[in-house]
């Protein structure tokens, strides 16, 4: 059984320090792929962007600044557990959003509650499981009918 977590957010994209604009972001977590949160950025004029890294960077960047690759996650204000900092970079290219915490804690609270932290690994294995018994019963099926 697939089941899935979703919520709205509105970001603001950190063109500059003098330009920013509100964006609506989709946040998105699916138990067929437990370690990851997606979020899917509808900028203006251009094709909606998603974004695919891991639920716990998300959780742990709430906090503290985290990440060393292509997604980094921090507070706005070390002090301050207000806004969340989401800093995405392909290349020399980046783009800086800031969030609110208190969205992005309500959305990590509910993928906890479909699959816990920790127990990722289990429903994996369970998933792949699934899916080769269900193979094996269709390609049955097609062989004997």
């Amino acid at each position: 059984m697939r089941e899935s977590v979703q919520a709205e957010v509105m970001m603001n994209f950190l063109v500059s320090d003098e330009l920013s604009f509100r964006i609506p972001v989709e946040l998105r977590y699916e138990t067929s792929d437990p370690f990851a949160v997606r979020l899917t950025f509808h900028l203006p004029g251009d094709a909606p962007v998603t974004w695919a890294f891991g639920r716990e960077l998300l959780i742990d960047g709430v906090g503290r600044p985290c990440g060393d690759g292509d997604v980094r996650v921090s507070p706005a204000d070390p002090d301050m557990l207000g806004e969340v900092l989401i800093r995405l970079q392909v290349g020399r290219d980046q783009a800086l959003f800031r969030s609110g915490a208190a969205p992005l804690v309500a959305f990590l609270d509910r993928t906890d509650k479909l699959v816990p932290l920790g127990q990722e690994g289990a429903l994996a294995d369970f998933d792949a499981h699934l899916e080769e018994a269900l193979d094996r019963i269709l390609a049955e099926e097609q062989s004997a009918g």
